[in-house]
């Protein structure tokens, strides 16, 4: 498929998203809340994907890290490859933007960002809406398949089955009228905020909200981040927001990455565990046991060198805040759980391997020393019959 057809099936796409959006949102009159919904849509497509051949494929930028405090001291590693879709004006006279970032190991980071303007009950229909919506996860689907067709020389041993997939609302709130403080937005509207998180139209109970108001971080006065599972509130500028929305797609990324290698590494034991089960610690079964943990080994290997890439995507070298929020992200969206899955997963990998190797050095050292009790008999029989052998 050509550039030009490539391109023309995309426009086809958000076309058909738009005209999704437009039946969903009504024209909405201008109120105290301007900002915007960003509809995150990641997928996990390959084991890597080599950045320096995409940027040579099409035309597409560096999405250099944006961050609050000391800039030059938080970097990606890789940094990853950001390319613009074309944008759509719908009727309602709103602008629907969307971005794809390509991180190197291997997840696909798709953006959708809608504008609203509106009343805080605006926001919390809109809260519920997307978040239960499927029309953007199918689309999304659609668009990143056609891009990748393009991007599939850079593509390293992509993935044929279904890609795992995690989505992630951002529900960015740039002004206020009143311009309020962080302190005062929350003494004023902490019951819609908690529902915006939440995805919920009902109030919710004292106790849910403040569970969920413990999730919340500020650098400065003026700004404020809630910070849930599924979704997050922000209320700052368009560039202070961007230190929230780039840590936030980040964890996001990591967790899909470790999602996978969490499945990965459970495969890997149900195959060795059936190995065993199957006759894999029998005497003479157990030299089979070689092959199976070598390969064991590579996995181990491979697993061990991928978590650590994907883990150490950004630096944090002196910039607390930005760290503070990574950790306050990464902790509500559960990646430190599938972490911890990957690390005790890879600990018992590791045990199974040092036991599959014990029994093939007993395998080889007991058919080392019925070796050596053959050929002392073979010795023995022509000692006694008085013939040298």
């Amino acid at each position: 498929m050509n550039r030009e057809v490539t391109t023309m099936a995309g426009t086809e796409v958000f076309r058909e998203l738009a005209s999704t959006v437009q039946q969903d949102q009504q024209p909405q009159a201008v109120g105290p809340l301007r900002g915007s919904v960003l509809v995150l849509i990641q997928y996990d497509v390959c084991e890597e994907i080599r950045l320096d051949v995409l940027r040579q494929l099409f035309s597409a930028r560096s999405a250099e890290a944006k961050f609050k405090k000391a800039p030059a001291y938080v970097r990606y590693q890789r940094t990853p490859v950001e390319e613009t879709l074309e944008p759509l004006v719908l009727e309602s006279g709103e602008s629907l933007e969307g971005q794809l970032k390509y991180y190197d190991y291997g997840v696909v980071s798709l953006v959708f960002e809608l504008p609203f303007s509106g009343e805080w009950e605006t926001l919390v229909q809109l809260s519920s809406r997307w978040t239960s919506d499927t029309n953007f996860e199918k689309l999304a689907l659609r668009v990143v398949k056609q891009k990748l067709e393009r991007a599939a020389p850079a593509l390293v041993k992509p993935y044929s089955t279904e890609w795992l997939q995690e989505d992630y609302y951002i529900f960015h709130v740039r002004e206020v009228e009143g311009a309020p403080s962080a302190n005062e937005l929350l003494n004023a509207h902490d019951t819609e905020i908690a529902q915006v998180v939440r995805g919920e139209t009902v109030p919710l109970s004292d106790d849910e909200r403040q569970e969920i108001l413990l999730s919340r971080i500020s650098y400065y006065p003026s700004d404020l981040a809630v910070i849930g599972w599924n979704a997050a509130f922000i209320y700052d500028t368009a560039q202070g927001a961007e230190t929230a929305i780039q840590l936030l797609q980040y964890a996001n990324s990591q967790l899909l990455e470790f999602r996978h290698y969490d499945e990965l590494m459970t495969k890997e034991l149900e195959n060795v565990y059936d190995f065993l089960e199957d006759g894999g610690t029998g005497l003479w079964s157990r030299w089979r046991t070689a092959r199976a943990a070598s390969k064991l080994h590579t996995v181990l290997l491979d697993v061990n060198e991928l978590t650590e890439r994907a883990d150490n995507a950004i630096k944090f070298l002196s910039d607390m805040f930005s760290a503070r929020l990574y950790k306050l992200a990464a902790s509500k969206v559960g990646v430190p759980d599938y972490k911890d899955l990957v690390k005790e997963k890879l600990q018992t990998a590791e045990d199974l391997y040092r036991f599959m190797v014990d029994q093939f050095n007993q395998s080889r050292a007991f058919v080392l020393e019925l070796m050596v009790v053959v050929i002392l008999i073979i010795e023995l029989v022509y000692f006694f019959r008085g013939k040298p052998i």
